[in-house]
């Protein structure tokens, strides 16, 4: 087996921490000796063992001299867990081959520098982007220690994301939503706005089996979410979290009492919740990523806002019409076609009678 084979397999490991590590990255580490695996091991949970850690203590036999494959940069740093880069040099590895560099700066590059200085030949970029891609979230926050956006809406053929009546479910099939909570687990939090709780009464958790549930967040200006809604009764099976610019007590009080969270924000020129400001302190709260189940007000305030880095749209092979049937995003608009939120070239995934285009936000031409 070659380099890239064993970094392969390397990345196969780290994505089973996914959704459990948030906020710190999925990794995978691969220890050879002598042309055979004599170790293997990935991130499993935030706050417990990495993976070089976890690769070395499953070793077969003396790990002296071997070539240790990892997915990302050892961290040489005390967090959570002791530094990577000693146990690698207190077991005599003697080459390791690096897929992505760590932009963590308590990182970033110090590792490979340590492992040098050290005698340890260090090889790096093998599988880098297929890796870096496996991490855009830890990435995103780790630089800019806001959560990473993705916006997801499912429509029919003809552009609805409900009938003229308001009617929703479902738009489609069963594997294209068993893939939606499938990203529940993944993102650390779920967001929706009032009028989506509102009109639905949504849960918002992860219904597949040994996964976790997401952190719910509902966008409320001027908190009217009810009391008797599932999103604030069920604050015992995920957290609820209510951002608002609503700042009187006796208002929030019911629903602290109910074991909600609260978080205020100033409210903005067009009478909205600041989601910006929004993003900081969910950022401070180490909520990493966030998938944006809103309705067509709350995404166009999201994209306004330019939070959104990630949209999914899943499109459904049926016609729903209707002058008054609701469109995925709202709002205003833009004005001109020179004007449109441009995206990525999509990734087109089949998922039974259904596909989903997968495309990143590009920055505005205001920005670029």
């Amino acid at each position: 087996m070659s380099d890239r084979d064993y970094m392969e397999l390397a990345l196969e490991l780290a994505k089973k921490g996914c959704g459990w590590v948030n906020p710190n990255p999925m990794v995978g580490a691969v220890i050879v000796k002598n042309d055979h695996i004599i170790g293997q091991g990935y991130h499993e949970r935030y706050g417990e063992l990495h993976a070089e850690r976890n690769a070395l203590a499953s070793c077969q036999e003396d790990p002296q001299g071997a070539t240790l494959y990892v997915t990302l940069e050892p961290c040489c740093h005390h967090g959570k867990t002791p530094p990577c880069t000693d146990a690698i040099l207190e077991k005599g590895i003697g080459r390791v081959v690096i897929a992505s560099p760590d932009p963590n700066p308590l990182v970033a590059g110090k590792g490979v520098q340590i492992l040098r200085e050290n005698g340890i030949e260090v090889e790096e970029g093998i599988l880098r982007e297929a890796c870096d891609n496996l991490n855009k979230v830890f990435f995103h926050f780790i630089k800019t220690q806001t959560p990473y956006v993705l916006m997801k809406y499912a429509m029919t053929m003809d552009g609805k994301i409900a009938t003229a009546s308001g009617l929703s479910q479902w738009i489609t099939g069963e594997t294209a939503r068993k893939r939606v909570h499938e990203d529940r687990h993944r993102y650390r939090a779920i967001m929706v706005g009032v009028g989506t709780v509102l009109a639905d009464d949504p849960l918002l958790t992860c219904r597949l089996p040994d996964r976790k549930n997401p952190i719910r967040i509902i966008c409320d200006t001027h908190l009217r979410t009810p009391l008797h809604a599932q999103v604030v009764k069920t604050t015992d099976q995920a957290e609820t979290i209510l951002a608002t610019c609503c700042k009187d007590p006796d208002k929030q009080r019911p629903y602290l009492e109910r074991g909600c969270q609260v978080i205020t924000t100033p409210e903005t020129a067009d009478g909205h919740l600041d989601l910006s400001q929004l993003m900081l302190e969910l950022g401070k709260r180490k909520i990493d990523s966030i998938m944006l189940e809103g309705g067509a007000t709350l995404n166009w305030s999201a994209l306004k806002s330019g939070i959104v880095h990630q949209v999914e749209a899943y499109l459904a092979p049926k016609l729903f019409g209707g002058a008054a049937a609701k469109a995925p995003i709202g709002g205003e608009g833009v004005h001109s076609p020179d004007a449109a939120y441009r995206l990525t070239p999509p990734i087109i995934h089949r998922l039974g009678d259904d596909i989903l285009l997968e495309s990143e936000v590009l920055p505005c031409l205001q920005e670029s």
